[in-house]
């Protein structure tokens, strides 16, 4: 596809055409290097923007000037039709099928996510060799309105005021003398209709019509096309807010739960995070420090919460107690029958090479208050594995304190989580 662009975690941009780039370095064009720079300026300034690293701007020598991703992975659409997908560094065996089984993953970790609208796919049929994670994401919300249209859509009493040549319902005095002073024929009424027309359907339909607009995928066009004869009496939502603001959730909207989540996330960007900007049409991006927590919490709590007990971002203590301050919050704390393990994920590439193989001090000391505050038995650390993991960092990567503070770092290798898991398990006894 002519402008579309696959880099993963920590890989670069470079402008212009460069003979004789690594792998890790991708040629992008003048224009679409220079708008994705003005854009990380942009948000570099504006002190209101959550996320000011998603991506970060140097300079390589014999290189020039490079822009790298950082922390965040997703998508970046530009005004110009250029798509750009940020894949997270995750280690697979499969080389050249490398990019296809990263997005795969990618995806099953989000549906970790609980302020993402998916919780559950068919990665089989869902087409992960699609163009992109975006194309991906609208055939999601296509299914999503294909099973809707198949129950058919909600409809409404909806309050109607118009000038009739009958009276019904409710003579509204103002607009009677106003515009029927001479037509006395005429009655200017409110009655409720019942009607498809609602705010939920409107907001759908405005879903459609924009991303009718954006998609580049043939087989999404063709099925937006299809899908919008169904809302032809529905008008277009023209103030998301106001409409959104009218809904109410109740049993009979279960159907509409997770599709108005999908709406809020294309039509007013609303996920972990998204950027707009004067050459940025569109961008959906996710720290993985946040995707890796919820993902691990998820596994962690499937595998063992059938017979143990296992709580997620726990907040039962404090460092000090007098008075009550600075909170502790473990990602995973494991409640087993005669003990407690804690567990941390910390999405960060450690490599034999670095001091301390990379391991923050700060996360030690956290840690080490974790152990003491819980009387844990261990601690475990969880990174993700990658190429640069040595075989001997893989087996034997612990560390003891002289009071018997035990904190094991475990490299999670997502494409086989099960056996993973299953070693830590294993590491308990």
């Amino acid at each position: 596809m002519k402008n579309y662009y696959v880099i993963k975690e920590y890989d670069s941009f470079v402008r212009g055409e460069l003979a004789g780039l690594p792998s890790n370095y991708v040629s992008i064009s003048e224009k679409t290097f220079d708008d994705l720079e003005n854009f990380i300026i942009m948000h570099k300034t504006d002190s209101g923007t959550e996320a000011l690293e998603f991506m970060s701007i140097s300079s390589k020598k014999g290189i020039g000037k490079v822009i790298s991703a950082k922390n965040y992975v997703g998508l970046i659409q530009m005004n110009d039709g250029t798509q750009i997908e940020i894949l997270p560094k995750i280690y697979t065996k499969e080389k050249i099928e490398s990019e296809r089984v990263t997005r795969k993953i990618f995806l099953k970790m989000l549906s970790s996510l609980k302020d993402f609208p998916f919780k559950t796919f068919n990665n089989s049929n869902l087409g992960v060799s699609r163009t992109s994670l975006f194309e991906i994401f609208i055939k999601m919300f296509i299914d999503e309105i294909r099973a809707l249209t198949k129950r058919g859509l909600s409809s409404n009493y909806i309050p109607h005021e118009e000038n009739e040549k009958f009276y019904k319902g409710k003579l509204i005095f103002n607009e009677q003398i106003k515009k029927n002073f001479i037509h006395k024929e005429c009655f200017f009424v409110s009655y409720d209709v019942f009607s498809v027309n609602r705010p939920e359907n409107k907001l759908v339909k405005a879903t459609l019509m924009k991303l009718l607009k954006l998609s580049k995928d043939s087989r999404n066009i063709r099925d937006i096309e299809q899908l919008l004869v169904a809302f032809e009496v529905v008008d277009v939502s023209v103030n998301y807010s106001q409409d959104f603001s009218k809904i109410k959730m109740d049993r009979s909207m279960q159907a509409y739960e997770l599709l108005l989540a999908w709406c809020k996330v294309f039509l007013m960007n609303k996920s972990f995070t998204t950027f707009a900007g004067s050459s940025i049409a569109y961008a959906l991006l996710f720290p993985m420090e946040k995707v890796f927590e919820a993902y691990m919490g998820n596994v962690m709590k499937k595998y063992f919460g059938a017979k143990d007990k296992v709580t997620l971002q726990d907040q039962k203590y404090h460092l000090f107690d007098q008075p009550k301050q600075f909170k502790l919050q473990p990602d995973i704390v494991l409640q087993m029958t005669d003990s407690i393990i804690i567990m941390d994920a910390k999405w960060k590439l450690l490599n034999s090479l670095y001091p301390n193989y990379g391991i923050s001090q700060t996360d030690m000391y956290q840690m080490y208050a974790y152990s003491k505050k819980y009387n844990a038995r261990k601690i475990y650390l969880l990174y993700p594995l990658h190429e640069d993991v040595s075989d001997q960092m893989h087996a034997e990567l612990s560390f003891i304190s002289n009071d018997q503070v035990m904190i094991e770092v475990i490299f999670i290798d997502l494409q086989n989580i099960v056996s993973t898991i299953e070693r830590i398990s294993a590491s308990m006894s």
